[in-house]
Formats: C-alpha cells, structure tokens, sequence
C-alpha cells in the first residue's frame, strides 16, 4: 500500500519505517525538554534523518499519564517556527503530534504532511473537517479518557479485541465523516490507559490488529511498561525498545514511532535483509 503524504509517498508494502519523535516541550517524560528551544530541536531533527528516520512527528503537547492540558495558542507558539524550518530543508514528511484541530489546520498549513491525533479524533470533533480539508493522512490512536483520567480506565474483557473493536469504531467515524480511507492509520496507543501487562499482551498480538484493514503505526518508545516489566530506568529501555520494535514490524506494524532511531533504524534493517532471505514454501511432492 502506498501512503501518500501530500508531495510523499510512503511504500508500506516494501518495509517498515521509523518516525522520529521530537518533543518541543519543557516536560517530556524522556527528552526533559532538552529541544524545548527551536534550535536545538532542529538539529535533533536533522541528526534523526541522519539516523535513518523516514518521517518527523513533531509535538508541542505532553500527553503522559498525569498531563495537562496545554492551550492551542502556546502550543502553536511552540512548534510553528520549528516545523516551518523543518517543512522547508529537511525533505521527508512532518507529522504533528496533536489533538487539537486548531493547532493541526495551523501546522499544515504552514506544509506539514500528516495528523497524529492520540485522542483518536475524540478530544476534538472539528479535527476530521481538518484531515478531510488538506487531504492527509491521520493516525487514529486508541485511547480511553484524557491524559489525567486515563489509567484508571484499564477494565478490558480482552484487551486486544476491546482495542481492536474500540479503534474500528473509531475508523467507522473517520470514514463516516468523510475521511478517505486510505488515508487512516491506526495504533493500538502502548501506554494510553493499559496495564504494563496489557501493553505487553498488545505486542504479543499485535498482528489480530490486521483486521482492521489500516496501516498500524505503533509507539512503545521508552514507556514505562519495560520499566515495569523489566525493572528498568527510562534510560535503560533503548535495548528493549528496540526489541519491541523489531517484534512489531514482524508483526505487521508499517510505521516505528520512537527516540532512539539509530538503534530501531538498524534493527529493522537487519530484519528486512532476513525477510529478503525468506522462501515461499514449496509444495510437497508425493512419493
């Protein structure tokens, strides 16, 4: 399947991609607002392309467990100068990572490529009037509350098939209200009102999310469920994230949301040559 990001196309088919991750925040949970600042957060941009990213998802808007609410003005005012460089010299898709309707027409309309809307179009009901009037794609996360409310909504009968069911409505809606359909991505939201167990479970069965008939796009980066998991510190996880990754990309997911693009870069490098390698089953001759 080709994805077409306005002026990009994006082979799904061929391979899985890495979208780098640049929080231009002063709270992320793992940078601690080190590209807060527009010039620092160019230049992680441009070292992520180096790195082997094939998309940017810019965000100007925490949304851990816990967060607030950041108003649409300072969130503008946080990410426009960065993403109005980065659309100019950088030469790969810009995603923005928001749930604000306002804040995605001002993005692309300054040239960004796509939505990443972690609210799953639930937080703000004129984004799909944004999606649908610059034709671009926009990723449908999975979640359950706000960012404040949202662990304490981790009842599931089956986890992987109330997300499934609860991101097919979701899609419903979308194509409903007029979005193309390919242009919706969907993500199963690791970390976004899940247990570290069910987050677990989720990876494990991420390839029951096939059904829906979208492109996955995932993003266990760093989150807390390794730490939980494993007994790791935020900067310890790279080596399991990069695992999650490698086991979501065989799994089926096309698009690697995360920080460390380097490392996942050149994992998932190792698996396409594997994958090369890999022969059709022969028939079974009797004898």
């Amino acid at each position: 399947m080709k994805l077409t990001l306005r002026n990009h196309a994006l082979d799904l088919g061929a391979k899985s991609y890495v979208m780098g991750i640049l929080n231009v925040t002063p709270d992320s949970f793992w940078d601690g607002g080190q590209y807060a600042a527009v010039e620092p957060a160019i230049r992680r941009a441009r070292e992520m392309v180096a790195e082997g990213a094939a998309l940017i998802d810019v965000g100007g808007e925490s949304t851990r467990p816990g967060s607030d609410v950041v108003p649409a003005e300072e969130e503008i005012r946080r990410i426009a100068p960065v993403v109005e460089e980065l659309v100019g010299s950088l030469g790969i898709p810009i995603s923005i990572d928001t749930r604000k309707a306002r804040v995605a027409r001002e993005m692309l309309a300054r040239g960004a490529h796509m939505i990443n809307d972690v609210s799953g179009l639930l937080f703000d009901p004129a984004m799909v009037e944004v999606a649908k009037e610059f034709d671009v794609p926009v990723v449908v996360m999975h979640t359950r509350g706000v960012p404040g409310t949202m662990q304490q909504m981790t009842g599931y009968g089956d986890v992987v098939s109330d997300v499934r069911r609860e991101l097919a409505e979701r899609v419903r809606y979308a194509e409903a209200s007029g979005i193309k359909p390919e242009n919706i991505l969907v993500d199963p939201g690791i970390g976004f009102a899940k247990t570290a167990e069910q987050n677990v479970e989720i990876m494990a069965r991420l390839d029951e999310l096939a059904g829906l008939g979208k492109p996955i796009v995932i993003g266990p980066s760093m989150k807390s469920f390794m730490g939980k998991t494993l007994g790791l510190e935020p900067g310890d996880r790279r080596e399991a994230t990069i695992a999650c990754c490698v086991i979501a990309a065989a799994k089926g997911a096309s698009i690697l949301r995360v920080h460390d693009v380097a490392g996942v870069s050149k994992a998932l490098a190792m698996l396409d040559h594997v994958r090369k390698m890999e022969r059709p089953q022969t028939q079974k001759v009797d004898r």
